[in-house]
C-alpha cells in the first residue's frame, strides 16, 4: 500500500486541491459518466470532486498508483490521501454519500475478492454496457468548480 499522500512527492503528479475526496473516473466511458452524475445529483453537501482518467492529474494519479493509462477499468476514489480502487472505492463514495449508507455496509461484509470479480466484470465490459463517449463529460457551469 502506498503512504497517505505520496502524490505529494511525486513530481510527475501536478499540484491539486486535495482537502475533500477526488474521484478519478473514465471520462470516455458512458457508464462511468453516469456514475458522476448519480454522485453528482446525491452529494447535496459537494463532497467530492472530480477528474477525468484521460486528464493530466487523472493520468498521473492512475500512473501513481500503478494503474495503466490504456484502458482506464478502475475508477479511484482518493481520501485523505490514501487511494480506493474497485470495489472498495465505490463502496466507500456510498458511504460517503450518506443515504445509501445501508446498501454500503451491507455488501462491506461480501468478501472483497468477490466484489472485485463483479466490479472487474462490469469494467471490462463497461462499453459494451453503455458505450463510448467521444469526448469527456463536460461539466454544467453549476459543476464546474467541482471538476479539477
Amino acid at each position: 500500500m502506498t503512504a497517505a499522500y505520496s502524490y505529494r512527492e511525486d513530481p510527475s503528479v501536478p499540484n491539486f486541491p486535495d482537502d475533500k475526496p477526488l474521484i478519478v473516473f473514465d471520462g470516455e466511458c458512458g457508464f462511468c459518466s453516469r456514475d458522476i452524475d448519480f454522485v453528482l445529483r446525491h452529494d447535496t453537501k459537494k463532497l467530492f470532486r472530480f477528474t477525468p482518467a484521460q486528464s493530466e492529474l487523472g493520468t498521473a494519479l492512475m500512473r501513481h498508483y500503478g494503474y495503466g493509462t490504456d484502458n482506464y477499468e478502475t475508477s479511484l476514489l482518493i481520501e485523505h490521501g490514501i487511494a480506493y480502487p474497485r470495489s472498495d472505492g465505490v463502496l466507500r463514495v456510498l458511504k460517503l454519500l450518506g443515504g445509501t449508507i445501508s446498501v454500503a455496509a451491507m455488501l462491506q461484509g461480501v468478501p472483497r475478492g468477490l466484489r472485485d470479480t463483479v466490479y472487474d466484470l462490469v469494467a471490462r465490459n463497461r462499453m459494451k454496457i453503455a458505450g463510448r463517449r467521444q469526448a469527456c463529460r463536460m461539466p454544467t457551469a453549476e459543476e464546474r468548480e467541482r471538476f479539477i
